[in-house]
């Protein structure tokens, strides 16, 4: 048994796009619309992985459907995880995006922020925890994570 993909359901393609690729550094390596189901599907990777075919790590699958359809909220999805070189600065390169940082990375290792469809993305440091520091430090969390 091999673990494939993660589905989230996404209501605005561009927006999702932009947040998970753009801002939160994955890549496209997959799409496929079906006409008649209404729906497309996006399946993304970290950079590095799914580059080839024979043993793919696991991918986020991006899920549209074309009707609109309100998904609600709620924390019993869980979250996202991605290791990360440099949790500094890619919470602050998120920042810059526009991304709030909902649970700062105080400790130099753990941070969590919400996609533009409210699903909680774990961001955590890879290896050894860095030196903690500011801002993150004195940073307060901000809304559910």
């Amino acid at each position: 048994m091999r673990y494939l993909h993660t589905m989230v359901r996404v209501t605005d393609v561009e927006k999702s796009l932009d947040f998970y690729c753009n801002k939160l550094g994955l890549k496209e390596v997959r799409r496929h619309d079906n006409e008649k189901g209404r729906f497309t599907l996006i399946f993304l990777a970290a950079p590095g992985d799914g580059d080839t075919n024979a043993k793919r790590s696991p991918e986020l699958e991006l899920t549209y459907n074309w009707d609109p359809e309100d998904y609600g909220g709620g924390r019993n999805f869980g979250h996202l995880a991605y290791k990360v070189a440099n949790i500094y600065e890619t919470c602050q390169r998120l920042m810059d995006g526009g991304v709030t940082i909902n649970r700062p990375p105080r400790d130099g290792n753990m941070a969590f922020v919400r996609s533009p469809d409210n699903i909680s993305i774990e961001i955590l440091q890879e290896g050894a925890p860095l030196p903690p520091q500011e801002p993150w430090l004195s940073m307060k969390n901000t809304g559910v994570w």
